[in-house]
């Protein structure tokens, strides 16, 4: 029996795809070093840290003046090259087997081919076949590579690997329920540049098939300006527990996605747990707007936050008063995590923001 687990399940530990001056972030290279660093100790007071890195010295330092080497046991580095830092759209994404864990490696292709992406496409792979994803196991790790040869380090629990590069998908597109249920929107997941041979059908087949679903709930309507996702769900609406969806409202009607966000929250009200009943609704309040150095409307969203083990780590964008209104409401749907605020200010400067450069094992 296959199953998509939800993400405030227990978890082994965070990805992280360290920032380095051959990425777009090279003009504000020590800028993102120290959102960087200020995420990487949020998530350590709470789970280890597997940091994917070009120079492992050099992020082993920026770490060490955060915070010393008091954490140095909970990370673990990976120097691999990569074209950016967006974990959750290439990284591995976890499914169960039973008892089996297995890591599912889809194809990244730059958000419909709008970036260059062939590292990072290969990151996952490479990862299995260094042991990195395997290093936080209990007993023995074990590898089936796709050509079905295997990788053992001194772990004792086996990973299954499975090649899926044959199919677009990202991972700021699921939002799963651990219980069958996946949330998605439709402008991405059909966009004609990632699976331009696929219908709705068969999307939903696959899917269905690969990630043990027996349902899937479609949002047609929702999006932020300046997200280059096609947006990801990840932006807009996410599940917190089998019945509550925190989502993204707004409530100003003059402001350019007053509609789209109306629209959604609408479907949103539409949509039915398993028990027949109507989801708990949870708004968050829509980002001040803020803006690139060209004028351009950049994707601050407080939906992009990320579940860790007994906590929720959530993006904060220097309004004090919208900071806190968004994480009162997060306390309603966690009432047994810490919220803890991250200023996300730089990552959308690159469009994303603290879910988008993380990813969960």
């Amino acid at each position: 029996m296959l199953r998509f687990p939800a993400e405030w399940e227990p978890q082994r530990f965070i990805q992280l795809t360290w920032p380095h001056a051959g990425t777009d972030w090279a003009p504000m290279i020590d800028e993102v070093n120290q959102c960087f660093v200020n995420l990487a100790l949020a998530i350590l007071r709470f789970e280890p840290l597997l940091v994917v890195c070009a120079d492992a010295d050099e992020v082993r330092q920026l770490l060490r003046e955060g915070a010393g080497d008091a954490l140095s046991n909970r990370i673990h580095f990976a120097e691999l090259p990569t074209n950016d830092t967006w974990a959750r759209d290439h990284g591995g994404i976890t499914v169960f087997a039973d008892n089996q864990r297995m890591i599912y490696d889809y194809a990244f292709n730059g958000w419909g081919q709008k970036f260059e992406a062939s590292l990072d496409n290969e990151l996952t792979r490479k990862l299995v076949e260094t042991g990195a994803l395997g290093q936080w196991n209990e007993n023995r790790f074990e590898v089936e590579h796709p050509a079905g040869q295997a990788h053992s380090s001194n772990d004792n629990t086996s990973i299954v690997y499975r090649d899926c590069l044959d199919f677009v998908l990202e991972g700021g597109s699921l939002e799963s329920d651990g219980n069958g249920t996946l949330l998605t929107t439709s402008e991405c997941l059909l966009s004609k540049f990632r699976n331009p041979s696929y219908t709705k059908e068969m999307i939903e087949h696959r899917l269905k098939e690969e990630l043990g679903l027996s349902r899937i709930l479609w949002l047609n309507h929702g999006y932020l300006e300046g997200d280059d996702t096609d947006s990801h769900i990840d932006t807009l609406a996410r599940f917190c527990d089998r019945d509550t969806i925190a989502y993204v409202r707004c409530d100003d009607p003059v402001d350019a996605h007053f509609e789209a966000l109306r629209l959604m929250e609408e479907e949103l009200k539409s949509f039915k747990t398993f028990s027949g009943q109507p989801y708990r609704l949870i708004p968050l309040p829509m980002a001040d707007a803020a803006y690139d150095a060209e004028g351009n409307r950049l994707p601050a969203t407080y939906a992009n936050f990320l579940i860790v083990n007994g906590a929720v780590l959530m993006p904060t964008y220097g309004n004090p008063f919208k900071d806190e209104m968004a994480i009162n409401q997060l306390k309603l749907a966690f009432p047994d995590r810490e919220i803890v605020g991250v200023d996300c200010r730089t990552l959308i400067e690159q469009h994303g923001s603290l879910h988008c450069v993380t990813m969960q094992y």
